[in-house]
């Protein structure tokens, strides 16, 4: 069932941005139809491979209670994600599947029948009758094919972008920066600043896991200090827990938690690692704690997409094989609760630095979306002038790029790379964040000019296709908005009309 609203989503989910009303007569006169207010919009607005609300006891088995710490392994188990094409089966495997049979594999189904029970009974069904059953199936995929499909975005999908077990060999450079790296976090202060500095083009992955704590604000500079820190705000999490946690099923928070309970599911649900029980509970108990200790924002569906970088990169640090396959039961306890705690500070760090983006009718992202209108007038006025032209609102797909910080538009490989040059910048989440989005959009100008209608454009922008990029894309897209932002942070007048 799942399966099934994934692939014709466009066709069933009026909510999604650029969904248009079932009775429109005509697909001249599709257009969207432009909420009262940014509130209504943002709370009208599903995201793009969200299922339908009333869908969602389908989706997800539920979740029976935790048992608290130190005993965080329980043994329900949650429904597995349904199967899917894999990434490897959009290669000749899938392509002879579907490709029309040969004259070998007609004899074979002239010789063949297909049997079947009826009442105790077999039953026999000629081959004409089989080869129709087969050719039904193959239509039924074509037709699927093309429909705009959640691409599948394995977590780790270019073994060149990876620097771990069965990686080619390290170069001269790459060994250098690493050097450089292990210096400055063996110093007894590091130093920040040219700690940023070596982390802006990206971050080994031996020691990313470190650096992103000092980077976060997480850590302090003084070696000294760091294992206190760590235990001090590692019990604190789990004081929180204890205090707070059972207050789930509260009459005040019962709806926070639901909320919660349903979104974490489609965190990434094409990777096996967050389909774990375990996973699954840690999420849980970071959303929810960090949802009632800030209660000017709240849960917001979008904050749950922030846990996963940080907690798949220190999840890293004690992985050697594919993180993404790891069993995380496996981990010893204590490891387990470092990895949540972990994570819960340091996106609680981030979330400090863009809350405005979750408070009530979401000013952050309204003020980041308009800049984003603003900026891109003045970089590409065909593009601006294009979305004019089709009426096609910023808002329907610019909303997401703030609201998940691209998380939805490009692999979890990407993000985390990515990340590290937000980690490097000052501001790289709120500030920085917005001349990636104006790069990014950018990237796809001969696609987008290609268009010839509104519904054409959305899809594009809704469904852009990155599933191969890898961190020699990212670090393009990264120069790019260093190039926007040295020519207009600084220029005020470049934003006047």
């Amino acid at each position: 069932m799942a399966t099934d609203n994934r692939i014709h989503f466009w066709r069933k989910n009026a909510k999604v941005p650029g969904r248009f009303p079932k009775d429109t007569p005509k697909a001249n006169n599709l257009k969207s139809k432009k909420a009262s207010s940014f509130h209504e919009f943002a709370r009208s607005t599903n995201d793009a491979w969200d299922i339908d609300d009333e869908e969602d006891e389908d989706f997800s088995a539920p979740i029976h209670p935790l048992s608290l710490p130190p005993t965080l392994h329980s043994t329900h188990q949650v429904q597995q994600p349904i199967n899917t094409t894999t990434e490897s089966e959009t290669g000749p495997g899938l392509a002879d599947r579907l490709a029309p049979p040969t004259a070998e594999v007609r004899l074979q189904h002239e010789k063949a029948t297909d049997c079947g029970q009826i009442n105790g009974r077999v039953v026999v069904k000629s081959s004409s009758e089989a080869l129709l059953n087969t050719n039904t199936v193959r239509s039924t995929l074509q037709k699927q094919q093309s429909l705009p499909v959640r691409p599948i975005i394995p977590l780790v999908a270019r073994i060149s972008d990876q620097n771990s077990s069965g990686a080619p060999i390290m170069t001269v450079r790459d060994k250098s920066r690493l050097d450089k790296f292990k210096y400055l976090l063996s110093c007894p202060n590091t130093d920040l600043e040219e700690l940023r500095k070596h982390s802006w083009s990206g971050i080994p992955r031996e020691v990313r896991p470190i650096t992103w704590r000092l980077l976060s604000g997480y850590l302090p500079a003084n070696m000294e200090r760091r294992d206190l820190v760590l235990k001090r705000k590692r019990d604190e999490y789990f004081g929180f827990i204890e205090q707070y946690y059972h207050s789930r099923t509260d009459e005040t928070y019962k709806d926070t938690y639901r909320q919660i309970h349903i979104d974490i599911p489609r965190t990434n649900p094409l990777i096996p690692l967050f389909q774990q029980p375990t996973v699954q509970e840690v999420f849980e108990r970071i959303l929810f704690i960090w949802a009632i200790r800030h209660p000017a924002s709240g849960y917001v569906q979008g904050i749950n997409d922030l846990v996963t970088p940080f907690f798949v990169v220190f999840l890293s640090e004690f992985v050697e094989e594919d993180v993404e396959n790891f069993d995380v039961a496996s981990l010893p306890l204590d490891t387990q609760r470092n990895i949540e705690a972990d994570s819960f500070w340091c996106m609680t760090k981030l979330l400090d630095g863009i809350q405005d983006n979750y408070t009530f009718a979401q000013p952050g992202i309204q003020n980041k979306v308009k800049a984003l209108e603003e900026l891109v007038s003045r970089i590409d006025e065909d593009i601006h002038n294009y979305f004019k032209r089709y009426e096609v609102e910023y808002l329907q797909f610019a909303f997401r790029w703030m609201n998940n910080l691209l998380m939805r538009e490009l692999p979890l490989r990407c993000t985390i790379r990515l990340w590290d040059t937000y980690q490097a910048e000052q501001e790289g989440f709120s500030h920085f964040h917005l001349y990636v989005c104006a790069a990014f959009l950018i990237e796809w100008r001969k696609e987008i000019l290609s268009m010839v209608d509104f519904q054409g454009l959305l899809m594009l922008l809704q469904n852009l296709p990155t599933i191969h990029w890898g961190n020699e894309e990212v670090g393009l897209l990264l120069a790019e908005a260093y190039r926007l932002k040295y020519m207009f942070a600084d220029a005020p007048n470049h934003y006047k009309r």
